[in-house]
């Protein structure tokens, strides 16, 4: 069974995840820039890598991996 803060802490990295995830494609589609300053490859890219690191630490910490 999870404790309190690591429950936690797992649903904050899995919401932060999901949503990044998210947010990165709904801007890749429409074809808006996911960084200032980045190119639309690498910003994307980056911001996918991202949003996947932190859902897999998330369900990590929760126990569902």
């Amino acid at each position: 069974m999870d404790s309190g803060p690591e429950a936690f802490a797992g649903a904050a990295f899995a919401l932060f995840g999901g949503g990044l995830l998210l947010w990165a494609a709904v801007c890749a589609r429409t074809g808006q820039p996911v960084a200032v300053g980045y190119g639309r490859v690498a910003g994307t890219v980056t911001a996918l890598l991202a949003g996947a690191g932190f859902l897999a630490v998330g369900c990590r910490l929760l126990g569902a991996w």
